[in-house]
């Protein structure tokens, strides 16, 4: 990583020097650059801290040779972009990285306990230093955000003179110096505290991060942004702050997008065209997209126009329907319906080209091995190509909970490309029997838990949300919390019994009113990425020994009675019968962050076992 160009050695000819002799902060995976550490995140190196920089003039840095791109068509449709850019890949030949800011600004000596922004200490070019005690500065413990993005410094100043009654617009003018300590009582917000030469009372940080606590103080947000370009002005913004660990997950949570690559964009002949789509679209005729692919292209045109036709056809197939303006969440839900199709109806490998990046066959053996699990229809995704798209990021609420006005922005002005990464691997996609699963959901007990779940998580997301009139609903549908649930029992199982690591599987879920069906896939292309040995789980007479014996397993908790019977678990209740025990995953393998999970719908409980999906697999 490197920081912004306003922080860029001089050349002894007064010009810029060229990126590679930038200062370099750390590293970080290429997956972490749109997971962990994206635009806007905080990032911790050594005992300094930084803030990503967002993708304004990232054209500088973000050079073909360290972030390719990449292209998926569907996913970048329906996000508004042209094509899609790796994180940039840095090595010792590399001529830049990952661009940082020093974030936050207020730092303290451990020495002298003074408090003030870091530029104040005098450091030595390079080093974050006491200039006076030569000590190690420590970044400040607390930033505040608000729920529409903005993230900024903690109003120390504003915190330490409350008592005295002066107002939010007199900011350091008493003239005094501030002052953090820790009278090392304890390790809580009580033990911090904060004072200033001026002679106002000592206050500890206790209550700092009540809701109101700035709000008490006369303090509104200011809509800073200091994960862009310093240029870039303040926005307006009416809501008031929190205080928050410059660690906490909550000042940062990415809004991640994906795509399965399917036919006909899966095999990259519709690369070439990824500029022109939105001109494409907009013809009527065959013969007008062929006047535009000669003037575009002459007589050296990649791809045919009956190629271009059909993908066009297959576009406008995607394309929401409906008297009301389609959304995002519909588009959204359109692509998904579209990889389900695919994934039911397969791909041949035999009439593919080498190029083809999705594969996906009926399983050689009987497939009446599979008869009275309540499972059917496997298939053997061979070959599979993922593309996750970092779309925005949110503070303060979740990802789920927030609407697209909340969500902050990668850059201040528009891009016609994102952050992605892609993964390739393989698969094993089953469906739950539809006959059966009718049949069960009817069941008023189970209805009733998964009324319970939903009922929970829209608390949740309606007490996380800025404007709680405004959360999306909750996926918890009877079918939606079984299919979660038997995905991580089938992951568990896999990793014990075909030697995958549950981190290196993903779960996809399939779950609405036409959709009954899971894909369980491998999440990295490393070792564990497409050798063929989860493939081969899909056989359908390995797959019915793999169910029961995972039924079988999920049967029993080693945490039980207490386990299956509780009435809540999990953050906001958003659980039933799942605990680290027996269901959770790593967090990188699941869809929704390990909730909405219940074992009881699939084995039953001791006075309901007909709640069980799978109790008839269970021995009596």
């Amino acid at each position: 990583m490197t920081p912004p160009p306003a922080r860029r050695r001089r050349s002894a000819a007064g010009g810029t020097a060229p990126a590679h002799n930038l200062p370099r902060r750390g590293a970080v995976r290429r997956a972490q650059a749109i997971t962990t550490y994206g635009v806007g995140s905080l990032i911790a190196v050594d005992h300094e801290s930084f803030v990503v920089s967002g993708l304004d003039g990232a054209d500088e840095h973000w050079s073909s040779d360290e972030s390719p791109k990449i292209h998926e068509r569907r996913l970048a449709r329906i996000l508004g972009v042209q094509h899609f850019r790796l994180p940039p890949a840095s090595d010792e030949h590399s001529k830049d990285g990952l661009r940082v800011r020093r974030f936050p600004l207020m730092h303290s000596c451990p020495e002298c306990d003074e408090l003030r922004r870091h530029r104040d200490f005098n450091p030595p070019p390079g080093r974050s230093v006491c200039g006076t005690c030569e000590a190690d500065l420590i970044p400040s413990r607390f930033v505040i955000a608000c729920e529409a993005g903005h993230l900024d410094e903690f109003p120390y100043w504003h915190w330490v003179h409350r008592a005295a009654g002066r107002g939010a617009g007199t900011a350091g003018q008493c003239g005094g110096t501030l002052r953090l300590r820790t009278s090392g009582r304890s390790s809580s917000l009580r033990s911090i505290l904060v004072s200033c030469s001026c002679g106002v009372p000592e206050v500890s940080m206790e209550g700092s991060f009540r809701r109101n606590a700035l709000k008490d103080l006369g303090l509104r947000c200011r809509g800073t942004r200091p994960w862009l370009a310093g240029s870039v002005p303040a926005e307006h913004c009416d809501q008031t702050p929190r205080t928050l660990q410059r660690g906490s997950s909550a000042v940062w949570q990415p809004v991640l997008r994906s795509a399965l690559s399917i036919p006909p964009w899966s095999d990259g002949r519709a690369d070439p065209l990824a500029p022109y789509w939105g001109r494409l679209r907009e013809l009527d005729s065959r013969a007008d997209v062929e006047m535009c692919l000669k003037f575009l292209f002459g007589d050296e045109c990649p791809v045919s126009v009956d190629e271009v036709m059909e993908l066009l056809a297959a576009e406008q197939e995607e394309d929401a329907t409906g008297d009301e303006e389609p959304t995002f969440d519909h588009h959204y839900r359109a692509l998904r319906n579209k990889e389900y199709e695919r994934l039911r109806s397969g791909n041949d490998e035999r009439e593919r080209s080498r190029e083809e990046q999705f594969i996906c066959e009926s399983p050689l053996g009987d497939p009446t091995a599979l008869d009275g699990t309540g499972v059917t229809g496997p298939m053997l995704v061979k070959k599979l190509r993922e593309v996750r798209a970092l779309k925005a990021f949110t503070r303060l609420a979740e990802p789920d909970s927030a609407t697209e006005a909340a969500e902050a922005a990668l850059s201040a002005s528009p891009l016609n490309w994102l952050p992605a990464m892609e993964v390739r691997g393989e698969g094993v996609f089953l469906r739950l029997a539809e006959d059966r699963l009718h049949a069960w959901e009817s069941i008023p007990a189970v209805a009733q838990r998964a009324a319970r779940l939903r009922t929970a998580h829209r608390r949740m997301l309606e007490r996380r949300a800025a404007d709680p009139t405004q959360v999306r609903p909750s996926p918890a549908s009877p079918r939606m919390v079984l299919l979660h649930t038997l995905a991580h029992v089938l992951i568990n199982e896999w990793s014990l019994d075909a030697g995958y690591p549950a981190a290196a599987l993903r779960e996809r879920l399939y779950a609405d009113e036409d959709m009954m069906g899971l894909l369980v896939y491998t999440a990295t292309s490393d070792s564990a990425g497409s050798l063929g040995g989860l493939v081969a789980q899909g056989e359908p007479e390995r797959l019915a020994d793999t169910l029961r014996s995972a039924v079988r397993r999920a049967s029993w908790c080693s945490a039980d009675p207490l386990c299956v019977e509780t009435e809540a678990s999990g953050t906001g209740g958003t659980n039933l019968a799942a605990c680290h025990a027996c269901v959770m995953l790593p967090e990188t393998s699941c869809e929704h962050n390990n909730i909405l999970l219940d074992r009881a719908l699939l084995v039953g409980t001791p006075e309901e076992p007909e709640v069980g999906y799978f109790s008839a697999l269970l021995p009596h």
